[in-house]
């Protein structure tokens, strides 16, 4: 289900102390949840959650997932700058990318982050930039359909990530040659399942993996990143992921293929983290009814995209009517010029007034993180709901001051009421 454990007084004074639309985010809730799952794995002695920073990338998040001994793992040099001024460094950071410049190795190694090596040819690149470190890294591809049982969870033969089995028996081979001791092991095989099975049977795919490429090649198993893919259940029928039983089957996987321990387990979770603990407040501004009848809100497809990237599913009410029979049939829309600005389509809701205030579900993770700009609309801030029941801006909403700086180049940019120390 939906996360129903703030009441509607939360979003209601929010909204009276900040203008819509904006996220909030649950202070409490989150430390719960890391605490849950450092309590998921207690039994592994060497254990650390490292929250995927493009999940929500707010420095005020990333402080708080700090204090719960969480590190972080980055995708690009402007993350790994993120994660420094946060205060992470050495090990508490993963640098997990593909595809990337050259010299965002160089930025990774000087942070004494751990690196994730996506392909063979990235070994090459590393030792002229950086350098190989005594621990590296390597992802993982299997290929083919990754299976629980006889449901099909993912489609790794057609992702663009990682080393074939193949590749990663030559290229550790390759870093221990050129100075690696100890390598880690990672895999993302599956997208936000809620299935408990889904790590365990990782697990066991990237134990036996790790073990045999450390007996072929000499080097030691120092961890196993089982990476993301635990999901949150977005919709209102869905049973939701249950974190101790998850990390009870990895234990089991575990004692199986490394009965004297040894091995390190790191997560690299983001949407499991902060997904039921954010939500998007917005105000109902228009009511057209035509050939459909809709809902016009002032958020859009740049505060939460996902409705209209994927046709994802996002729980909305009514604060005020929860308990009100949902017997209208609503498109809710936002203000762009794209018809699939739509957070929600034929949706069963609650007579909306114009004015009253929707809660959209379960936009703690890849909510804020994904906007963007189209249509010149801007956006929004974010909002903290502390744990001692206040409220704090921790992202103030963007201006078009923001959006025009970078045209500071530009001799039009006067006109636009710019200058250069605007754009500093």
């Amino acid at each position: 289900m939906p996360n129903f454990s703030l009441e509607d007084r939360v979003f209601e004074e929010a909204a009276a102390a900040f203008p819509t639309p904006f996220h909030l985010y649950d202070e409490a809730g989150i430390r719960e949840r890391a605490r849950a799952l450092n309590a998921a794995f207690a039994w592994c002695e060497d254990f650390q959650e490292y929250f995927a920073v493009k999940a929500l990338p707010t420095p005020a998040i990333l402080r708080i997932l700090k204090e719960e001994g969480c590190g972080v793992d980055c995708s690009s040099e402007t993350e790994l700058a993120l994660a420094d001024a946060c205060g992470f460094s050495g090990r508490d950071v993963m640098f997990s990318a593909n595809a990337m410049p050259d010299e965002e190795f160089d930025h990774a190694r000087a942070m004494g982050a751990y690196i994730n090596l996506d392909d063979i040819s990235h070994i090459d690149i590393l030792a002229k930039h950086g350098g190989i470190p005594e621990t590296v890294c390597c992802r993982y591809n299997p290929g083919g359909d990754f299976k629980i049982g006889n449901a099909i969870m993912g489609n790794p033969g057609e992702s663009k990530y990682g080393f074939t089995y193949e590749q990663l028996r030559e290229g550790l081979r390759r870093l221990k040659a050129l100075g690696a001791r100890r390598f880690g092991l990672h895999a993302f095989l599956s997208s936000n399942t809620v299935d408990n099975g889904y790590y365990p049977t990782l697990a066991k795919i990237l134990f036996t993996c790790g073990r045999d490429l450390a007996e072929e090649t000499g080097l030691t198993l120092a961890f196993i990143n089982l990476s993301g893919g635990v999901g949150i259940p977005y919709l209102p029928d869905q049973d939701k992921t249950d974190i101790r039983q998850v990390g009870e089957g990895v234990r089991k996987a575990y004692e199986a293929i490394f009965p004297k321990g040894g091995v390190a387990i790191k997560t690299e979770l983001g949407r499991w983290m902060t997904g039921p603990m954010g939500w998007l407040v917005t105000r109902a501004t228009h009511h057209k009814d035509t050939y459909r009848h809709y809902i016009g809100v002032d958020a859009c497809a740049v505060n939460l995209m996902r409705p209209a990237m994927y046709g994802a599913y996002h729980h909305i009410t009514v604060c005020g009517k929860r308990d009100w029979a949902c017997d209208h049939v609503y498109d809710v829309t936002g203000s762009l010029c794209e018809n699939n600005d739509k957070f929600a389509i034929n949706r069963a809701l609650p007579r909306i007034d114009e004015g009253d205030l929707l809660v959209i579900h379960d936009t703690g993770a890849h909510g804020f993180s994904m906007g963007y700009n189209y249509n010149g609309r801007l956006r929004s801030a974010e909002i903290l709901y502390t744990q001692e029941g206040g409220y704090r801006m921790i992202r103030r909403a963007e201006t078009p001051r923001d959006y025009f700086a970078t045209l500071d180049i530009d001799p039009a940019a006067p006109a636009l009421g710019l200058t250069k120390e605007d754009a500093q």
